[in-house]
């Protein structure tokens, strides 16, 4: 069973909102968490961008991997999951926390601020190889949600692309012009589709 186990919020000013701490319980709009800090707000939040999602069960593999304790909310996530569940994270999977639904539109992308988060320049790189991006979702119903509570999974069709995948293809740099076409028919998140489109319109017009 999937478990809501953290919901955390940034409550400073600056120019990141990565710094996130658990609290017992937020309301979740259209725009994400209610009382949570967005500073960079070009890359980050908006509708189909919301909520940051990360899981308990990735958090074990990154304690491992770099010898520490790491909190709920160290890689910025609004939500931890106890896990995902047993099979891929799907572009357009929805999880149902409470009257709140999301919607699956986009891994995760590293960028220099979680690398400084970290106090590692090089954890950039290593977020790539690692291949646990956790995902973006865009919020399909409103509602308060809470730590800890039960977790419902919707599967998106098969056809839709893995989470996993849509993060690999993200930094390929001769991708098949179909397999672009096979992400673009999935609802990402309008940045990501922005990006892949305009690759693909590359691609075929080179």
């Amino acid at each position: 069973m999937i478990r809501l186990v953290s919901v955390n919020l940034s409550r400073g000013e600056g120019p990141s909102g990565i710094d996130k701490r658990p609290v017992a319980s937020a309301f979740v709009h259209a725009l994400g968490l209610a009382g949570d800090y967005v500073a960079d707000q070009e890359h980050h939040g908006g509708p189909d961008q919301a909520v940051y999602v990360y899981s308990a069960q990735d958090y074990d593999w990154w304690m491992e991997e770099l010898g520490q304790p790491l909190a709920a909310g160290t890689f910025g996530e609004n939500l931890t999951f106890s896990s995902f569940g047993p099979e891929p994270v799907r572009i357009g999977d929805r999880f149902r926390i409470g009257p709140v639904w999301l919607e699956v539109s986009a891994p995760r992308i590293p960028c220099a601020t979680l690398a400084a988060h970290m106090n590692d320049p090089g954890f950039v790189k290593r977020f790539r190889q690692a291949g646990r991006p956790g995902f973006y979702a865009r919020v399909l119903q409103a509602g308060l949600v809470q730590a800890p509570q039960a977790v419902e999974k919707v599967a998106a069709p098969p056809q839709h692309p893995p989470l996993v995948e849509v993060f690999a293809l993200w930094y390929e740099k001769n991708p098949y012009p179909a397999r672009l076409r096979w992400l673009l028919g999935a609802p990402l998140a309008e940045r990501a589709r922005r990006v892949f489109a305009e690759r693909l319109r590359n691609l075929e017009g080179a």
